[in-house]
């Protein structure tokens, strides 16, 4: 197998840190809102690899942080605490806004099918651990204490500062996603820990004062805590390379002695009708919205279509092709089930062919473009197979199923062979069946009329042998 490491700019041989195991430490949420397309993307992306490894029989420990402290608006060392800020909007506590995000950033992740991570770990749950790092970051000559009570990192006393994200000193400056606050002594420092006033809520003792951890020590200490001084991969977005990840290297190294992970893993990011997305923008497309009019296993079906390294551009358009193909895969595997319901070692010359190929394809840094290609490959053997009926050769099919379309890429197949969009309204649902009736009925002029009724109300009826499914245009 190989992976691109960031650190290398190259595809590199992975070779665990201890043999038949897999670590890794994925970014988790900012919890202030809604999950997004940018979650759905992002943690799709990590989670066909984590699926991956585990399909490849290695015991995987993957870890995922909750950022509930710390996040400032903007991603630089001053403003307010994202969580703070929505907070006085929704006219809640802080902890309250963080807990409620949390759960619906969970809940929307399991309609994806994408499995809970070994560690889920809230930044509130481990300030201590994070002031004893930044005690050593000082201890050892790499931070400084400022009169009002800040630590910031000495970016100028790390020589290996910007190895991550190919970045000069001189590049870094102010108004590059670092704000510089008038206690620096370099615009490039950064926050390890922020004094706040008497009246925040979220604040803990420290020497230093009354205060919060700063953004990036967080991933630093955990990734530690439950990985260890030395592991095999941190994933996160593209976005946060600088100064997130950055500057969380340049804390390990400090803290851990070396840099902790062997790779480094940044998947892209979404924009929405060629437009990058952004809640200014006004093209910020939550998950509980997208599942109104298409469902989950669409939206993954369309995700794996594209590599984790590319950008995916969502549009409607590509949207309801998905749903349709994902549908019409989910329709074929229902039939195969009620034909079969065993499983069969693939001997089979054209099924061997497949699994290698997806095989292949995966183990050239999870390349799910190629891996789709040969998962369609083998749903379209299913659509023949099925006119043969050869029972041992479905039974092979469903083991190929099973193991590269749920276990790998992650997909949940329904029974009745359809997928269920949102709700569908009552007067359209009432029109579908008097449709179907007069259809039953060889009443062809009815059915037709009624058919382009439920077409204008924004609607379309998709019919199979014995049954019709209603579908949202």
């Amino acid at each position: 197998m190989k992976i691109y490491n960031t650190f290398t700019r190259k595809k590199e041989e992975f070779v665990p840190v201890t043999a038949g195991q897999v670590g890794i430490y994925v970014c988790g949420p900012t919890v202030y809102g809604m999950p997004h397309l940018g979650h759905a993307k992002s943690y799709i992306n990590f989670d066909t690899v984590i699926r991956y490894f585990k399909y490849l029989g290695y015991k995987v420990k993957y870890v995922q942080n909750i950022t509930d402290v710390g996040h400032l608006v903007g991603d630089g060392d001053d403003g307010e605490d994202k969580i703070s800020k929505q907070a006085k909007k929704e006219k809640l506590d802080p902890y309250e806004i963080a807990y409620k995000y949390e759960v619906l950033y969970f809940e929307n992740m399991d309609k994806l099918n994408v499995l809970r991570p070994s560690i889920s770990c809230r930044a509130t749950g481990f300030i201590i651990d994070m002031i004893e790092a930044v005690k050593q970051i000082i201890d050892k000559g790499y931070a400084y204490v400022t009169d009002k009570g800040n630590v910031y990192f000495d970016v100028r006393k790390y020589k290996a500062y910007g190895q991550l994200s190919n970045r000069t000193i001189d590049k870094t400056l102010s108004g590059e996603r670092i704000e510089v606050a008038d206690d620096k002594r370099n615009p490039e420092d950064f926050a390890l820990w922020k004094s706040v006033d008497e009246n925040t809520l979220m604040q803990w003792p420290s020497p230093w004062g009354q205060g919060c951890p700063g953004w990036h020590i967080e991933c630093t200490v955990l990734s530690k805590k439950f990985l260890g001084k030395h592991f095999d991969i941190h994933g996160g977005g593209i976005d946060n390379l600088f100064p997130h990840h950055e500057c969380e290297c340049a804390q390990a190294d400090i803290v851990n002695g070396c840099i902790p992970m062997n790779f480094f893993m940044h998947n892209n990011l979404v924009t929405v009708n060629g437009v990058k997305m952004g809640k200014s923008l006004g093209n910020f497309i939550t998950l509980p919205d997208l599942f109104k009019k298409y469902s989950p296993m669409a939206v993954r079906y369309y995700i794996n279509q594209f590599h984790y390294r590319s950008p995916v551009d969502f549009n409607d358009e590509g949207l309801k092709l998905a749903q349709k193909q994902f549908d019409k895969t989910n329709e074929l595997v229902a039939k195969l089930r009620a034909i079969v319901d065993k499983q069969s070692n693939i001997v089979d010359e054209d099924l061997v062919a497949i699994k290698n190929n997806f095989e292949s394809a995966m183990n050239d840094d999870f390349n799910t473009p190629v891996a789709m290609a040969e998962f369609i490959k083998l749903i379209k053997l299913l659509q023949n197979e099925l006119k043969n009926q050869n029972t041992n050769r479905l039974e092979q099919i469903n083991t190929l199923i099973t193991k590269l379309g749920e276990e790998v890429l992650g997909y949940v197949f329904t029974q009745s062979g359809t997928s269920p969009v949102e709700d569908i309204p009552g007067d359209i649902k009432d029109l579908a069946q008097k449709r179907w009736n007069a259809k039953l009925a060889k009443d062809w002029a009815v059915a037709d009329e009624l058919r382009k009724e439920i077409e204008a109300k924004g609607y379309e009826i998709k019919d199979s042998k014995d049954n019709y499914q209603i579908i949202k245009k």
